[in-house]
């Protein structure tokens, strides 16, 4: 199960990795989405494939919120 999300710009475009309660860790980018896209857009699409994977390897639902306080800027 997902435990938290990092997200990350970079001149080449978003990456992300993703934590799980068991250890694990998936790591990527957000293929579609440009480097210059506003971050809301790219939590979206990191949330996105989140709820996706929750979903489709575990069967269950779950909510993507993230912590005000790391907010950039």
């Amino acid at each position: 199960m997902p435990k938290g999300i990092t997200l990350l710009a970079t001149p080449e475009g978003w990456r992300h990795s993703v934590l799980t309660e068991e250890g694990g860790m998936l790591c990527g980018r957000l293929a579609d989405v440009p480097a210059n896209t506003d971050p809301a857009e790219a939590r979206a699409a990191v949330a996105a494939i989140v709820v996706g994977l929750a979903h489709g390897v575990h069967e269950t639902d779950v909510d993507v919120t993230w912590d005000p306080s790391r907010e950039p800027g």
